[in-house]
């Protein structure tokens, strides 16, 4: 005969399991051009659909670091597959191409404008200037009287 499967000794293996330390790294799907390392873990319990990834930053105190879009969509479930070196490599060079146009474009903005430098600083004041006042609101409610007033 058939024994039931206890529902008491489930959730103790799993906890156990739990408490367990994961020896087992991720697997290295693959690196961008900043160095930063992108993992993906098996899935260990039949409760998880999609495996876990990560990523190790090269510099591990910047919090700030930027993440290709391509690797952000795979990290994010976004797409299937990983990114390919072509994909990572072409698109590297599209964004390199755009900085250069861009500085090349300032440039020569500079140039026609004279040696008239662009503003670093706000040109939008802090003070936005004097409230307006108007005259048909000037005297407004000064005559004033409660219908009912309370003696």
């Amino acid at each position: 005969m058939a024994r039931e499967r206890g529902v008491f000794k489930l959730i103790w293996k799993s906890f156990i399991s739990s408490l367990k330390p994961r020896f087992g790294r991720g697997k290295l799907i693959g690196e961008d051009y900043y160095g930063t390392k992108y993992y993906e873990e098996e899935i260990r319990s039949s409760a998880r659909k999609r495996p876990p990834r990560y990523f190790v930053p090269v510099n591990k105190d910047d919090f700030e670091q930027e993440l290709p879009a391509e690797w952000e969509a795979w990290l994010r479930y976004r797409r299937k597959d990983p990114p390919t070196r072509e994909e990572i490599d072409t698109n590297y060079q599209l964004a390199m191409m755009k900085k250069t146009n861009a500085a090349k474009l300032l440039e020569n903005r500079l140039k026609n404008e004279g040696t008239r430098e662009l503003p670093t600083v706000s040109t939008q004041s802090d003070n936005p200037g004097k409230f307006p006042i108007y005259e048909d609101y000037k005297n407004f409610g000064s005559n004033y009287e409660p219908k009912d007033s309370y003696k």
